[in-house]
């Protein structure tokens, strides 16, 4: 049996934003972060965000800024999508 990898996330007066179980970033500016997370799409968005840290053995980040909005997307996607399958969607 396969071991499942757990995501958290945590985050503090809107301004810092501690994530677990990060496995890709896909694209990130100052507005907005797309991420993949063990738990599928992660989009963050807001006003100055930045990586603070990031461990890739790990999967941990931190992200400060004005944080707008936090959402889920699709479970199944873990991560990005090649080019072609991006002109596709």
């Amino acid at each position: 049996m396969q071991e499942q990898k757990t995501h958290g996330l945590i985050l503090e007066n809107r301004r810092n934003l501690s994530l677990s179980g990060v496995t890709d970033v896909d694209s990130f500016d100052e507005r907005e972060m797309i991420l993949f997370t063990a738990q599928g799409e992660l989009t963050i968005s807001g006003k100055d965000l930045h990586i603070t840290s990031m461990s890739i053995e790990t999967g941990a980040m931190c992200i400060t800024g004005d944080i707008w909005s936090v959402q889920y997307g699709d479970r199944d996607r873990r991560s990005p999508l090649n080019l072609f399958g991006r002109l596709l969607r």
